[in-house]
C-alpha cells in the first residue's frame, strides 16, 4: 500500500493562492498546520515554495527562533525544520534544510516516494500541485474570507472531480474543506 500525497494550501475565496493577499495566519489556523504537518513523515514542495519556507522556518544557525515568532509560530517551525523533505526542481543543483533532490521524471518520482513506508507525504505549492493531481490523495483547502481579485490561482490547469470528507470552521470565519479525487 502506498503513503498518501496529501495537498494544503491557504486560499481566498476567489481561489488565489499567494501569501500577498492579506492571508495572516492567527493561532487557530497555525495549530492546524502544525497538526497537518505531524500527519505526514515527509514535505514535497517545487523549489519556489521549498525556498520560501525554509528562509521563513529553518532554525536559524545562532540557535533561539526570531523574535518575531509567537509560540504558535515555534511550535509549527519546530516540527517543519525537523522534517524530512524532497524537493522537485530542474533549476537547483543541490538542497539542504534535511531535503533531498527528487530526480528523473518528476511522475515516476513522485509514484517511487509514495512507495517508500510511511504515514504521509504533505505536498505544497502552487504550480507543482498542479502537475500532481493526478496522484494526490486527499486535497485541503483552508479558505479565508476575503477575495484578492489578484495573483496565482488555486490548481491552474487541473481537472479533478472531488468529494467532501470534512469540512471545519474557524472563529475567524476560515473554513477547512477536505477532500479526496474522485477516481
Amino acid at each position: 500500500m502506498t503513503q498518501p500525497l496529501r495537498y494544503g494550501i491557504n486560499t481566498t475565496l476567489d481561489g488565489c493562492v499567494h501569501h500577498e493577499a492579506g492571508l495572516p495566519p492567527d493561532a487557530e489556523s497555525m495549530a492546524f498546520w502544525t497538526d497537518e504537518l505531524r500527519r505526514s513523515d515527509t514535505v514535497l514542495y517545487g523549489r519556489v515554495t521549498f525556498e520560501m519556507m525554509r528562509d521563513a522556518w529553518r532554525r536559524p544557525t545562532s540557535g533561539p527562533w526570531p523574535e518575531w515568532m509567537d509560540d504558535d509560530d515555534v511550535r509549527f517551525a519546530e516540527v517543519i525544520d525537523a522534517m524530512p523533505k524532497a524537493v522537485a526542481s530542474t533549476s537547483l543543483d543541490r538542497v539542504d534544510w534535511n531535503a533531498e533532490m527528487l530526480g528523473g521524471d518528476l511522475i515516476d518520482a513522485v509514484r517511487a516516494l509514495k512507495e517508500r513506508p510511511g504515514r504521509g507525504i504533505s505536498l505544497g505549492g502552487v504550480h507543482l500541485p498542479a502537475h500532481l493531481a493526478g496522484l494526490i490523495d486527499e486535497f485541503t483547502f483552508v479558505v479565508h474570507p476575503l477575495i484578492a481579485g489578484r495573483g496565482p490561482r488555486l490548481l491552474e490547469n487541473a481537472d479533478v472531480e472531488l468529494e467532501l470528507i470534512e469540512r471545519r470552521e474557524f472563529r475567524s470565519g476560515i473554513t477547512v474543506q477536505r477532500y479526496r479525487p474522485l477516481r
